[in-house]
């Protein structure tokens, strides 16, 4: 399906109060579109500062990023917002959704800053969250759903405009065992029938068995890259 996204000696460092902080040391990865990844790693092994390097989020302090051909590295953060918007879903372990706002209206949300009419952000908000079985819920608001619901929401609102690339911080991490494994079958379904790339940063190894691919990266480096056949 092709490579979506290459790093090739990505290093990061960040100044501190005690000097400069390596989080990341010379490391490379890629994807093809259509993987599912799982990222692991303890805490402190820079996993997180991969995450918001491969989201757009951040710069490297050297090395090169190629997000679908295009070298994004040192790219302007206006830019960067701007592809974010257009080519990366994300989900976060606290859901944040925006409390005042019904489901269909918080999934809405990135299809707002795109400029897109509000007859057509209302059509795919609520055709997406039926395909997450919250049809019934569309006009509740976050409080009135129980947190495997509020995370269904938060997956339709990252697929909303159609991204290249889903990316779930510790997805499951708000949730009980048994919701969060509804969770981690609602990604599974999104890769195995719509074929979407998924990148999934979890510090928890039952988490990651739903990948197929698993990677574990320590002391800013990758340790062990292995494909695993999803579980279920």
């Amino acid at each position: 399906m092709g490579r979506l996204l290459e790093l090739r000696d990505i290093h990061k460092t960040f100044a501190t109060g005690g000097g400069a902080v390596r989080a990341l040391r010379g490391l490379s990865l890629t994807v093809e579109a259509g993987e599912f990844v799982a990222l692991v790693g303890p805490s402190g092994s820079g996993k997180s500062t991969l995450m918001h390097l491969i989201g757009l989020l951040d710069r490297p302090t050297s090395g090169t990023y190629l997000f679908e051909g295009d070298d994004v590295s040192r790219s302007s953060r206006s830019a960067l917002a701007a592809l974010r918007n257009r080519r990366i879903g994300f989900v976060f372990q606290g859901f944040h959704l925006l409390p005042r706002q019904t489901a269909w209206e918080n999934v809405t949300m990135p299809l707002l800053y795109a400029g897109v009419p509000a007859r057509e952000r209302r059509r795919r908000a609520l055709d997406l969250l039926t395909r997450v079985g919250l049809a019934d819920r569309a006009n509740h608001r976050p409080n009135q759903l129980s947190g495997g619901q509020q995370q269904r929401v938060a997956i339709a609102r990252a697929m909303v405009n159609t991204p290249r690339l889903l990316l779930a911080d510790e997805p499951t991490g708000n949730l009980d065992t048994t919701t969060g494994a509804e969770i981690m079958a609602e990604f599974d379904r999104l890769h195995r029938a719509d074929g979407q790339t998924i990148l999934l940063v979890t510090h928890d190894p039952a988490v990651a068995q739903a990948a197929q691919r698993v990677v574990t990266i320590r002391d800013g480096l990758i340790v062990s890259d292995t494909r695993e056949a999803p579980v279920g």
